[in-house]
């Protein structure tokens, strides 16, 4: 028998809510009653607006639609007599009557929860492995390729560690899957206990675990991993009955030591345990075995750091910066090098890292800062032009306690300007710091030193902090400079830099210019400053005098730089 309008009202799969012109229910069909649990008695009188997850204001605007003769739909979250929320796609429409006034409002609405429950379920098979509940394969990767992205911008290491159980296969054949299925869910148990949250432990399948590390301080620290994990696999599993040892071997790949992509370092850390399994049970291994060697140069090299200074080997190198208004030599930024009488001259790439780890970045940052200050006020006393002179701080030497002590004591014994002096942090570093940087930045300031903002939009770049910090100037990072002008992303980013420099009374330098066309896009926007090898390479105390003598500026129109 064919149904009526009613019966296809009362049994269909939509939830039919009628209210009266102010929005009092007035009439809801049995799928409503179902879904949310009221009877049709306890809902009638209810308000529209009770029937929903909506803040005031969300009620207040689709109220709004409504009452102005307008339909309304979209995405909302129904509510179930307990105060349940449940996903919900809705129309409501108003009906008018003969004179045009509306006289009730008809709500329809589909209940998404079961499609919501099926998308949930159809992801966690997608991303996460039925057995273990660990991520995918397909997960893992997609995580290594985000805090890969993080680790280059923050230049951190992260390791992965690919795990794999000996004679694995050989239990399941014997005892059987489900046996195997089990096994694999008290492994993956005891590696998750073993990490911290911010690391990841994924199941690719077969025998294998996938175990990515971050905030890798040095290598030992996933030496340390390794030896936790192997140690909390020794320890007998009892499976169904059965008494069950579990032997492992790890594979070591770090970041950016063995690869700075995704596909290598997987593959490096893959050699790493096939490496590890040649060397037996219980073992673990770093990608190749000149990593070993690595390992033992780093602590020559560590060895031959502690002495460098006492020793005399550091050098200062200077790059100019240069005004774009006047072409003319106005500061230099103050770089170290480090000549090793065996292996030549070490860029900072090498040993600053190190310096990091240790305690010795502090007497190595008050050399370079009192070596620059004497520096540059040796240059005044010969009667050239005032330059300011830029130094780095490191973020172990912002935040070291006596920072304002040592600053003060430099100044006085070298008799400079603090006007003259520039000290330069990133933005990362400040973050890092936040708790002591605004009383640190402020001291600085209240002796006259001028703050300047490293490698700015790479990091935070957050605008509320060079207020609050009141920063001097920020230095636009040489990756935005390199592709300008062929890149108009970095064209834009540049010109927005400059911009709020400009907005907030700040100088802005451009780091790394190397061409005529950087330079005119630069100009172009009325950037303050640059540096880079267009004018000059980092050079010696003694070449930057030379280079003073003879009056080298910058030649604003075109052409290279002119004496």
């Amino acid at each position: 028998m064919e149904q009526t309008g009613r019966e296809r009202v009362e049994q269909g799969s939509f939830i039919i809510v009628l209210t009266d012109a102010i929005g009092h229910v007035k009439y809801v069909n049995s799928t409503f009653t179902q879904v949310t649990g009221y009877t049709s008695e306890e809902i009638q009188g209810v308000h529209l607006r009770d029937l929903m997850e909506l803040s005031p204001e969300q009620y207040q605007a689709i109220w709004e639609v409504l009452t102005s003769g307008r339909p309304w739909e979209g995405e909302l979250s129904g509510k179930k007599k307990e105060g349940e929320p449940y996903p919900a796609f809705a129309s409501i429409l108003p009906i008018k009557d003969q004179e045009g006034a509306i006289s009730h409002f008809l709500m329809v609405k589909e209940d998404l929860s079961q499609r919501r429950r099926q998308e949930e379920t159809i992801r966690r098979l997608a991303y996460y492995d039925v057995i273990t509940n660990l991520p995918s394969w397909k997960l893992f990767k997609d995580r290594l390729n985000i805090v890969l992205a993080h680790a280059h911008r923050n230049q951190e290491m992260l390791a992965i560690m690919f795990l794999s159980l000996q004679e694995f296969k050989r239990t399941v054949d014997t005892l059987g899957h489900a046996l195997g299925d089990r096994l694999l869910k008290d492994v993956a148990s005891r590696l998750t206990s073993s990490l911290r949250e911010s690391d990841t432990v994924a199941y690719p399948g077969g025998d294998e675990f996938t175990l990515l590390l971050l905030g890798i301080a040095q290598v030992r620290d996933a030496v340390t991993v390794a030896q936790r994990v192997l140690k909390i696999l020794h320890p007998s599993f009892r499976v169904n009955g059965h008494e069950l040892q579990v032997k492992a071997n790890i594979g070591i790949a770090l970041y950016p030591n063995d690869g700075e992509d995704a596909q290598t370092l997987l593959r490096n850390a893959d050699l790493a345990l096939r490496q590890a399994a040649e060397q037996g049970p219980n073992t673990y291994q770093f990608y190749t075995p000149t990593m070993n060697a690595r390992a033992f140069e780093r602590i020559a090299l560590e060895n031959s750091l502690n002495r460098a200074l006492e020793r005399g080997e550091f050098r200062i190198y200077y790059q100019p910066q240069v005004d774009l208004h006047t072409g003319q030599i106005v500061g230099v930024e103050a770089l170290v090098r480090w000549q090793h009488p065996d292996l030549g001259l070490i860029s900072p790439m090498r040993f600053i890292p190190l310096a990091e780890e240790t305690d010795f970045i502090i007497p190595l940052s008050e050399w370079i800062l009192r070596t620059a200050c004497g520096q540059i006020k040796a240059w005044q006393e010969a009667g050239f032009p005032p330059l300011r002179v830029t130094v780095n701080l490191s973020a172990r030497h912002f935040m070291h306690k006596d920072l304002i002590k040592m600053t003060d004591k430099i100044l006085t014994e070298t008799g400079l300007d603090p006007h003259c002096l520039v000290l330069e942090l990133t933005e990362s570093t400040i973050m890092q710091s936040a708790g002591m940087a605004p009383k640190t930045l402020r001291k600085l300031k209240e002796r006259g030193v001028l703050l300047s903002i490293d490698d700015f939009g790479t990091g935070y770049s957050s605008l509320s902090y060079l207020k609050r910090f009141s920063i001097d100037a920020l230095k636009i990072d040489q990756s935005f400079v390199r592709d300008l002008p062929v890149d108009q992303d970095d064209v834009a980013i540049t010109a927005a830099i400059i911009a709020i420099a400009q907005t907030l009374n700040l100088k802005v330098i451009a780091e790394g210019v190397e061409t005529q066309e950087q330079l005119s896009v630069l100009r172009s926007y009325r950037c303050d400053e640059i540096q880079g090898y267009y004018f000059s390479r980092p050079m010696s105390a003694e070449a930057i005098t030379q280079l003073l003598q003879e009056g080298r500026r910058l030649t604003l129109g075109e052409g290279p730089p002119v004496k």
